[in-house]
């Protein structure tokens, strides 16, 4: 069946019509996509920013030297949220202007996502005693464990209105555990037990006692007591399942 004239002449542009309310629909998610790309980016970089905050904590781990959030602030904000090409230096701060600022991180119309740094991007650090070895708890203070270990980095970021997008705030944190009260050697743990005082060692507060007893003439084959001559590296004999 042949379409008459009239109907023929009623759908002339109407594909042109079609395509052109498609690409009005279309025209917001073709902005959208590059626009979460960049969304991504600044998410990333702010989880990259707050392993960095950690792992300050981690190489400063005395409660006398670490630094302070706004230190911190200042570090981040020039060194992961500034330009790519921005130099390392100390006490250096990123400026809220072209030149400092992250050419990729605009939005369709050039307005930046970082509206203004010294806001924008902020850092918040705790440092907390965790319990690394639950048995050892009691005995923190006499080991002479550390009491600030735990150490917690959150960086912030809060992003500027887009026309597609309202402010949208990032957080990311980073927790890390600073000294998980180990020993580097054999050394290092006699002297932690050695120097606990009488909670921890109570026969080394009658040392003097007891070797003066020991030089007394031992009967039969018995060696001398005398308190800490021995090697920690050595198992006595007793202890094997040999036997002696």
């Amino acid at each position: 069946m042949r379409m008459s004239q009239p109907a023929r002449r009623a759908q002339r542009g109407q594909s042109t019509v079609e395509f052109v309310v498609a690409a009005l629909a279309l025209l917001p998610l073709f902005i959208a996509v590059p626009l979460l790309g960049k969304y991504l980016d600044l998410f990333q970089a702010t989880e990259a920013a707050s392993r960095y905050v950690a792992f300050e904590g981690v190489a400063r781990n005395s409660s006398s030297s670490w630094k302070t959030d706004a230190e911190l602030s200042l570090e981040v904000r020039r060194r992961f949220f500034s330009t790519s090409g921005a130099p390392i230096k100390t006490g250096d701060a990123a400026g809220d202007f072209a030149a400092d600022r992250n050419p990729i991180w605009t939005d369709h119309t050039g307005k930046p996502l970082i509206a203004k740094f010294e806001d924008d991007v902020t850092v918040a650090t705790t440092v907390s005693g965790k319990n690394a070895i639950a048995a050892t708890a009691p005995f923190r203070g006499w080991l002479g464990l550390s009491h600030d270990n735990w150490y917690s980095g959150t960086v912030t970021v809060n992003m500027a209105d887009t026309s597609l997008v309202p402010t949208m705030p990032t957080t990311r944190r980073t927790v890390l555990l600073a000294d998980a009260w180990t020993a580097r050697n054999n050394a290092q743990v006699r002297n932690r037990i050695e120097d606990g005082g009488l909670g921890v060692y109570p026969i080394g507060q009658a040392k003097a006692v007891v070797d003066l007893i020991g030089l007394i003439p031992p009967t039969v084959n018995d060696p001398a007591l005398k308190v800490g001559d021995h090697d920690w590296d050595i198992v006595p004999c007793d202890r094997l399942k040999e036997g002696c």
